[in-house]
């Protein structure tokens, strides 16, 4: 006999569970609930027919899947969720009897880590079941950076905590710590959200956004319970990654922290590496270890070691000349060379693969050979991030900026380059003053630079990283018009808008054609007007009845208009000669420039050619079948709408590129 199959219980009715049915079964409240469900990555579901599921749903009801909840069932933060119901029932219990000693001591005993700092529980087994390995962790990294680098940038409120925010900074600069010491910084872009970093991580790359350091107005509109509860599981997650990262390079974690110095505004200055990981240059500290000994290679395993690579490099020249015989054939050598392959595509309109190129300049050492000064003006955080992850390691700025810089004094003469981002200061001071800037204590007279330095603007710095060298300082100069400044992790499509190359290479025939042709056109209206002007002047000595006739010749030559067809215009030429007959006056025919002449008859062309194989198209649609029509017909206008939109962005450039040539 058939089991029997009752109403409810099977189908999609056993497979989803309301949000209600599962706070009822887990036995916590609601906000307890929502906190377990993002830890744990249980997101609500969706049905596909919602009355199968309950009939009493409506349009607002979440939905779970019965195997979720069943997992968190054995979660052992439920217990932890659970004591803490029970322990604020005993102290209402105790507050309700007037028994305030015994509400007190219940209070004291309870772990509160708003005040003591002691979490009640840890997500330290929830991230090693989220992420079994440690490359999944690093691949969602993305949302947690950008998450703790905002709540470190937040004001204290009632609802973020002070040291929820202290803690978040510190997690932030002991990550830029790492990076800066294993120079995995790659890309960065300012844009008007914030500023965006790529950092390749064990061959991942992690892209998280940083706002400016502004002063942040906190609104009253956003739910800081739940983005507390995200910002609670990556903090923990960010400290499992960082003991990673700083173990598998050699040091110690957590690198020791000044608080002196972070109450100054020291901020990376705060924290001081240990660890065997360090390199040791002329210019840099020796690494120390715990007990504070300097940490270096023991001497006899070293020469042990230089003498085997001796010997290697022995063996390695006397085996070279065989080599390059066998390998160079009768000539006995081998010729270099100094042309590298390149992905061409396979067909015409294929897709472009990024070619090989040899760069012979580090990317890490980029400014190991600058010394850098910024001014009050500059984004310091930011500027000393990128700078030290590239490879500089002097950069100084000034005293009220906060603790940590190489020199406080702008005269120093070590300084190679300068960072500005003030406006050129005209000369301009008053009859009794004496020329001191009111900002400054300093007697620099306006405009007065320091001889031998380099002045450049902030975005240089951007778009050196992204292009893997030094741009052109004069491009940068205080004062000068910028160059554009491109997103590096835009990667270019075919067909497509791409700002980066010249308007020429990407614009259509149709559209260099019409810009020609409105080119032509201005400077025949140009010459017509110099024309006019030298008839006006003829006209002023001659007689009022000369002065009417070419009053009714203008009115002729201002109702005649360019067609596109040559019949209609030789109806038009027809018109206006019966009018002048009626009248009895002569025929006076436009003027029509030779090369506004050739471009519209190219133009005529190139339509006439278009609008065939616009039917050619149509023809070859009609063989389809109605799927593969209805389908061909989405692909075509969804590339037409790009094709659109790019186009705007060209005519727009060539526009801006117009207007700068009008005013050169």
């Amino acid at each position: 006999m058939a089991k029997i199959k009752r109403k409810g219980q099977t189908g999609q009715a056993k497979n989803y569970m309301t949000r209600t049915q599962a706070v009822k079964k887990l036995q916590i409240s609601l906000p307890d609930f929502r906190k377990l469900c993002i830890w744990k990555g249980i997101y609500p579901r969706e049905p596909r027919n919602k009355k199968k599921v309950s009939k009493s749903a409506s349009a607002s009801t979440t939905f779970y899947y019965t195997k979720d909840i069943q997992y968190l069932q054995h979660e052992p933060l439920l217990q932890k969720f659970r004591d803490q119901k029970v322990l604020e029932k005993k102290i209402s219990r105790a507050l309700g009897r007037g028994d305030v000693g015994d509400a007190a001591r219940l209070e004291r005993n309870a772990a509160r880590p708003d005040q003591t700092g002691k979490p009640r529980y840890t997500l330290n087994h929830v991230i090693r079941e989220r992420y079994p390995t440690f490359i999944d962790a690093i691949r969602d990294l993305d949302d947690c950076l950008s998450m703790l680098f905002l709540f470190a940038n937040l004001p204290s409120t009632t609802a973020v905590p002070a040291k929820m925010i202290a803690r978040c900074e510190r997690l932030c600069l002991e990550f830029q710590h790492y990076l800066i010491t294993s120079h995995s910084l790659r890309k960065s872009f300012l844009s008007i959200k914030g500023i965006y970093y790529q950092a390749n991580i064990q061959g991942e790359d992690v892209l998280w956004l940083v706002p400016y350091k502004f002063n942040q107005r906190v609104v009253g509109d956003i739910d800081f319970r739940i983005m507390g509860t995200f910002v609670e599981f990556y903090m923990t997650l960010l400290s499992f990654v960082n003991y990673r990262l700083y173990t598998t390079i050699g040091l110690k974690y957590p690198p020791k922290f000044d608080e002196a110095k972070d109450n100054q505004s020291a901020e990376l200055a705060a924290l001081t590496l240990e660890g065997a990981g360090l390199t040791t240059t002329a210019e840099e500290p020796k690494a120390t270890i715990a007990n504070g000994e300097e940490h270096g290679p023991d001497p006899k395993v070293q020469a042990e070691v230089n003498k085997l690579v001796k010997k290697l490099r022995f063996e390695d020249d006397a085996e070279k000349p065989d080599a390059e015989m066998a390998e160079g054939g009768d000539d006995g050598e081998e010729k270099p060379t100094d042309g590298i392959d390149k992905f061409e595509p396979a067909a015409p309109g294929g897709d472009v693969l990024p070619q090989p190129t040899y760069s012979g300049n580090d990317p890490s050492k980029l400014f190991s050979n600058c010394v850098f000064y910024l001014s009050r003006e500059t984004p310091r955080q930011s500027l000393e991030f990128i700078l030290r992850a590239f490879g500089c390691k002097r950069i100084g700025w000034d005293s009220v900026l906060g603790e940590g810089a190489f020199t406080t004094d702008e005269s120093d003469p070590s300084i190679t380059h300068q960072i500005v981002d003030r406006p050129i200061i005209q000369a301009a001071t008053a009859e009794e003053g004496d020329g001191e800037d009111n900002q400054t204590a300093r007697k620099l007279g306006p405009n007065q630079r320091y001889p031998g330095r380099i002045y450049v603007q902030p975005q240089w710095v951007w778009d050196s990283i992204n292009n893997e060298e030094l741009q052109a300082p004069d491009l940068y100069a205080p004062g000068a018009e910028l160059p554009p400044h491109f997103s590096p992790f835009v990667k270019a499509t075919q067909g497509q808008y791409d700002p980066t190359i010249p308007l020429e290479e990407q614009q259509t025939e149709g559209e260099a054609l019409d810009a020609e042709l409105a080119d032509a056109q201005d400077e025949a209206e140009s010459g017509e007007e110099s024309e006019v002007e030298n008839d006006m002047d003829v006209a002023s000595d001659n007689d009022e009845e000369d002065g009417d006739e070419e009053e009714g010749e203008d009115e002729e030559e201002e109702e005649e208009e360019d067609e596109e067809d040559e019949e209609e215009e030789a109806a038009l030429q027809r018109q206006r000669e019966l009018e002048a007959e009626l009248e009895g006056k002569a025929v006076k025919n436009k003027k029509v420039d030779p090369k506004v002449k050739a471009k519209l008859d190219k133009k005529k062309a190139l339509e006439r050619q278009k609008k065939e194989e616009a039917e050619a198209l149509e023809r070859a649609k009609g063989m389809l079948s109605k799927k593969k029509r209805v389908r061909y017909e989405q692909m075509e206008y969804s590339n037409n709408k790009k094709s659109g939109e790019a186009e705007k962005l060209r005519a727009k450039r060539r526009k801006l590129e117009k207007e700068k040539k009008s005013k050169a």
